[in-house]
């Protein structure tokens, strides 16, 4: 006698309403081709998607012609995931005087956003109907593009999309890596990580890219990075093969550092160090009193002073597991974080960040229910004017904006699943923000961040 768990029915589930889906795009393509065939003498719309392959934070433009005028329509765009999730958004629109609807000028009237928003199809993104609960996209092979597939709709459609012919249908790729960016394999000693390397002969300056604890090891900041001219190494330090938690200490993030530092392809003296979450935590505590790491500039995303590395990443989990008590459950069953980092100074002190000599870039947002961004930007700015180096700050701080703050144009997710380190229970983390605002702190916080790395990276 055999036994399935529930596990197993989910997944088989899950995997008949995928196939469904698939199953309704092959349907909406036969309609498709047998409108084309039926309408040949007469005219149809025509929509066009702007560039057809671009970057990740490449803006597009999209336009239909030859639409009656004054008809109304919804664009709407449809992904499925690295993990075979689907995703969509959409908006609606009327077609002007001359049976035309464009994007970046013209407003929608509803859906998943609202306004004159040209990538509005994008950063709008939400889980299909009937979606597993807490999803988040990570892109994980960079090499196969993320593809959008934009239809448009006749009437105003908020849901049935599949159900529905469109009255055109385009596919655009959207990339984390330019033509010619290598990837190279990082295997020295107990380092693991991968470098980014720009196309051309180099040598090129070079950032250390720390993402957080929110998921599997991610390469898709650094290849776009190296899009555009950096040689970025994206680090593994919390599930590197052959090392253990209790080995992951500042020696390992020094011998990460002198690895890219010391690599052909890297201008020498010329890095930054990029951090996300706990990422920007070690960037703190490696740029306030590492002997080796001495970056020219910093830059750390939704980060704090609060709870400095020291010695292993173990002993920190094992710090926060032990103040555990201090994390809220929302009405919605999601957990708040940030309130377990304001428990840890009492008992770990703060990284003292008036010993750091080198330009920080703060970015935050006033919504994070992850860490105390704000507080602790705050705070830092009082202790490096207390210190004399007040002057290397720049701080960003952006209104609605979670935790989450990712390249440009990517959806917003304001909880998602999480693994707690020290347990391996599963929870559903509240990250916050609000869908539009965090959009354009995405966008803005990109340009910036580029401009700050070659700023401070650029001199000879």
């Amino acid at each position: 006698m055999y036994y399935f768990t529930a596990a197993f029915f989910n997944s088989k589930l899950r995997c008949v309403a995928n196939l469904t889906i698939l199953k309704q795009i092959n349907r909406v393509d036969n309609l498709i081709s047998l409108r084309s065939v039926s309408t040949q003498k007469r005219t149809c719309p025509l929509l066009s998607v702007q560039p057809v392959r671009g970057l990740l934070d490449e803006k597009f433009q999209i336009a239909v012609t030859n639409l009656p005028p004054n008809q109304k329509v919804t664009l709407h765009s449809l992904h499925q995931s690295d993990d075979k999730d689907f995703w969509e958004a959409f908006g609606h629109y009327v077609s002007d005087e001359h049976g035309s609807v464009t994007g970046f000028k013209d407003e929608s009237l509803g859906g998943t956003y609202d306004g004159t928003e040209p990538m509005g199809l994008l950063w709008s993104m939400r889980p299909i109907p009937g979606s597993r609960h807490g999803l988040r996209i990570r892109k994980r092979d960079i090499f196969r593009p993320m593809e959008v597939r934009i239809s448009v709709y006749n009437g105003h459609l908020s849901q049935g999309f599949s159900h529905q012919a469109p009255l055109a249908t385009s596919v655009t790729e959207r990339w984390y890596v330019a033509p010619g960016v290598k990837r190279v394999n990082i295997r020295e000693k107990e380092i693991r990580g991968t470098l980014f390397l720009p196309p051309g002969s180099g040598p090129y300056p070079g950032v250390l890219d720390l993402w957080g604890v929110g998921g599997d090891f991610v390469e898709y900041r650094s290849a776009l990075l190296a899009s555009h001219g950096f040689a970025s190494m994206a680090l593994e330090y919390l599930t590197p093969e052959d090392l253990s938690l209790e080995d992951t200490d500042a020696s390992y993030f020094e011998k990460a550092y002198q690895i890219l530092n010391n690599h052909p392809m890297v201008k020498k003296d010329h890095l930054a160090v990029l951090g996300l979450s706990l990422g920007s935590a070690i960037t703190l505590s490696m740029a306030s009193y590492s002997k080796v790491i001495k970056p020219q500039c910093c830059v750390c995303i939704s980060g704090s002073h609060l709870m400095p590395v020291e010695k292993s990443l173990s002993e920190l989990f094992e710090l926060m597991k032990n103040h555990e008590d201090k994390l809220c459950v929302n009405e919605d069953n999601q957990v708040i974080y940030r309130n377990l980092i304001l428990s840890l100074p009492c008992q770990s002190g703060k990284v003292d960040v008036g010993r750091i000599k080198c330009p920080l870039l703060l970015v935050n947002g006033d919504d994070d229910q992850n860490f105390p961004a704000v507080e602790s930007a705050e705070d830092m700015a009082m202790m490096m004017d207390k210190a004399g180096n007040r002057h290397l700050l720049e701080i960003l701080t952006y209104p609605d904006t979670g935790h989450l703050i990712e390249p440009p144009y990517s959806p917003h997710f304001r909880a998602t699943k999480y693994k707690l380190q020290w347990t391996k229970e599963r929870i559903v983390m509240l990250w916050g923000g609000q869908t539009k605002p965090h959009a354009y702190a995405q966008e803005d916080a990109w340009k910036k961040i580029l401009a700050f790395l070659w700023q401070h990276l650029s001199a000879p």
